[in-house]
């Protein structure tokens, strides 16, 4: 391989959290590890400057996706294999990256793999996904648990057997094994969206062109925060970008929505 790299955007994150997920990526793995800091956090330099083969980059808050790019930019210019994207609420064991390197390498139609996501508690995160309509996302933000459970399911794609791969055209954006060769056609995350459905836009693009799997053999730790549940600022922020992805891909009408999900 001609290197991996790996990108984590930080917006004062506690440097307790953003050290554990450090010490999950293994050295001999990365050749550089890219921390954009969308806070400019003293504390967040320090750390970084501390440890070997990170490399911090001190940003304004210009977003999840945009933040992210920067590191992208230089992977694709150094002609890497591969990328990671990586929140800083993360954690897996170091040796569990080269499983999923080895799959990629040994599947080169692959463009972008997700592991299987747990909670602290152990539960599964359902992270993998069905293109939303508009519907899917009204339902998950702001209407009650128990109504439309079935419509729920069919979103997190619970139905799928969690316990094999699949071909899945949507995956959260905390953790995202991207193949270098496929962002070349692609690009790289739609800088309209500040955050939220950046990964959404991206995953369906890489779906187009290559399988986006989810590979249940590793197991990571996502310490999920959902600030736009507690934030009102936040939440204002969701609705303007998933009205921009909407008016992107099509309210009601989205040919390849339908044409992904009628292929689950």
């Amino acid at each position: 391989m001609a290197g991996v790299a790996a990108s984590i955007v930080t917006f004062h994150t506690d440097s307790d959290e953003l050290s554990r997920c450090l010490d999950s990526l293994d050295g001999d793995v990365f050749d550089k590890v890219y921390v954009i800091d969308n806070s400019r956090s003293e504390q967040t330099r320090r750390l970084c400057e501390s440890r070997d083969g990170i490399e911090y980059i001190p940003s304004e808050n210009i977003g999840y996706g945009a933040a992210h790019n920067i590191a992208l930019r230089k992977s694709l210019a150094l002609r890497r294999d591969y990328h990671l994207v990586l929140n800083p609420d993360i954690t897996f064991r170091p040796s569990d990256i080269r499983t999923l390197l080895d799959y990629m390498e040994r599947n080169g139609d692959v463009g972008a793999l997700q592991p299987l996501v747990l909670n602290p508690d152990g539960t599964v995160q359902y992270t993998v996904r069905r293109v939303p309509d508009p519907f899917d996302l009204i339902l998950r933000r702001f209407l009650p648990q128990w109504l439309f459970r079935r419509k729920r399911a069919e979103y997190e794609l619970r139905h799928m057997d969690h316990s094999k791969s699949f071909n899945a055209p949507v995956h959260q954006g905390s953790f995202m094994l991207l193949r270098c060769s496929v962002l070349h056609r692609v690009g790289l995350f739609d800088e309209r969206f500040f955050m939220y459905p950046e990964d959404i836009d991206l995953t369906r693009r890489i779906h187009a062109v290559s399988r986006t799997m989810f590979v249940p053999s590793v197991s990571i730790v996502h310490d999920h925060r959902a600030q736009s549940y507690r934030d009102l600022h936040m939440l204002w922020v969701h609705i303007i970008n998933m009205v921009r992805y909407f008016n992107k891909w099509g309210w009601l009408f989205d040919a390849q929505r339908r044409r992904f999900n009628r292929e689950l």
